[in-house]
């Protein structure tokens, strides 16, 4: 088969690769029927994610058909169409038996395209089947389905639930990409009096603002006035940081209120500075965290009902076998207006 192979910072190939084979009883095979890629695939390219070794298959967002199943599996079985899940969860350890099943210790956690090869590929293996793959119902398509693998549980519970988005909220999303535009879309259903768009690109603005954000600013002009003139002064009750790098996150800081909280869902690959100097009397709560998808079934119903629309997330599609200029054409968005790309089988 083909797959999208990690050869280390900046090099990427499409190439043959040998099948995936069930290794363990709770073991799936699935046919690659929909992908897509993250912005963490890109800060892997980048050199930020060191776990990752040369050789690796990327990829952790998949919709796929499952064609084999191991011995120990019993909810999913050939021929079912299933969502592959960014997180895998063995379920027997104690973060697992907690519902924080991104900091599985009994192998599971964030594997996929990091620790064991993912699902950027023609087929993939799928560890611990029972607890990681999602039937899908017939009413959903792939591409809405594929958001549910990663940008919506992620935006949802690290930004969102993490932040305590309340009612009458002023809610601030530092980074409108993917994550960020599936933070606003999630952080709508909480009815926050004001949700404020930071970004320096003017496309992922207009997506913003498209999908929920009332107003919008340039991160280059001056987001806090904005933010200040919106709320008498005091600043956001909750800003989400969405793109992970050390100014993001001290924007982040000198836009959220005393006794606002900061939900930190970016990627960092480098140190950021923590202003103690000016945050210690100000009652800010800063949280970060690492998606669990124990909101995937509630996030699987509400777009099965209608009540969350995707539709304009996914802005670019191609066939699988074009992974390489989807690759280009995402890393580029200020140039291409990519949001999020869908990978589909010939």
């Amino acid at each position: 088969m083909k797959a999208l192979v990690f050869g280390g910072p900046r090099q990427r190939s499409w190439t043959e690769v040998p099948d995936p084979q069930i290794i363990d009883p709770g073991d799936a095979i699935i046919q690659v029927d929909t992908a897509t890629i993250c912005g963490t695939d890109l800060h892997i390219l980048g050199g930020d994610v060191p776990a990752v070794q040369p050789g690796r298959i990327l990829g952790h967002e998949a919709v796929g058909t499952v064609v084999a199943v191991g011995s120990a599996v019993a909810t999913v079985r050939p021929g079912d169409r299933v969502l592959a899940s960014c997180i895998s969860a063995c379920g027997r350890c104690r973060y697992c038996r907690e519902g924080s099943y991104g900091q599985c210790r009994g192998g599971g956690g964030w594997i996929l395209g990091h620790l064991v090869d993912g699902v950027q590929a023609q087929y993939a293996r799928l560890p611990f089947a029972d607890l990681s793959t999602y039937p899908l119902p017939e009413g959903i398509t792939d591409e809405a389905a594929v958001l549910l693998a990663d940008i919506l549980p992620t935006s949802y519970e690290v930004g969102v639930l993490n932040g305590q988005v309340r009612p009458g909220d002023t809610v601030v999303v530092v980074g409108t990409g993917p994550i960020g535009l599936a933070g606003i879309l999630t952080a709508r259903l909480f009815s926050p009096a004001h949700i404020v768009a930071v970004d320096k690109a003017d496309s992922r603005l207009q997506a913003a603002k498209q999908i929920g954000a009332d107003a919008i600013v340039k991160a280059d002009d001056d987001p806090l006035e904005v933010v200040r003139a919106i709320t008498d002064g005091l600043g956001a009750d909750v800003v989400m940081e969405a793109v992970g790098t050390p100014a993001s996150f001290e924007l982040c800081t000198t836009l959220v209120r005393p006794g606002g909280r900061v939900a930190n869902i970016g990627v960092h690959g480098k140190p950021a500075t923590l202003h103690l100097e000016d945050l210690w009397t100000r009652n800010v709560t800063i949280t970060t965290g690492l998606v669990d998808t124990y909101s995937t079934p509630t996030l699987l119903k509400m777009v099965s009902a209608g009540q969350l629309d995707t539709g304009q997330i996914i802005t670019h599609r191609f066939p699988l076998g074009d992974i390489m200029q989807a690759y280009d054409v995402f890393s580029r968005p200020a140039d291409t207006g990519a949001l999020k790309v869908a990978l589909s089988r010939e």
